[in-house]
């Protein structure tokens, strides 16, 4: 995957989870990515979804500062949340398969005035 100096790719979506085997197979099943790695200590996992890749690590994880290598730790106990969005034709039917793989579901798909459908899940799951 090359990159030029003036259109980086973008190549990671980092998850912070509780549990990365649990989050990296239902994300698996749910979502039919194929698992690309789950370390043997379970502390990272990756899904194959095209571009850009959806990882996964535990939220207790220190980050490791580029520049001088020094292990960092959050500033906060909590981490920022973040959304993760998935596109689909049939965002009914991609609904009904993540709940039927353990989504916890929050409301119904709708409908928006701009013309997206939109499902909500709360977190679990990781």
């Amino acid at each position: 995957m090359a990159a030029s100096n003036l259109c980086p790719v973008f190549a990671y979506t980092v998850i912070y989870v509780t549990d990365v085997a649990k989050s990296v197979a239902f994300y698996a099943k749910a979502f039919d990515y194929t698992v690309r790695t789950l370390d043997h200590s379970h502390r990272w996992g990756e899904l194959e979804s095209g571009q850009t890749t959806k990882a996964f690590t535990r939220l207790h994880q220190h980050e490791t500062d580029e520049l001088t290598g020094s292990v960092q730790t959050p500033s906060s106990p909590q981490r920022q949340p973040i959304e993760v969005c998935f596109a689909y034709a049939d965002v009914d039917a991609a609904y009904k398969r993540a709940v039927e793989n353990g989504a916890v579901p929050v409301s119904e798909p709708e409908d928006k005035e701009w013309g997206a459908t939109y499902k909500h899940r709360n977190k679990g799951n990781g």
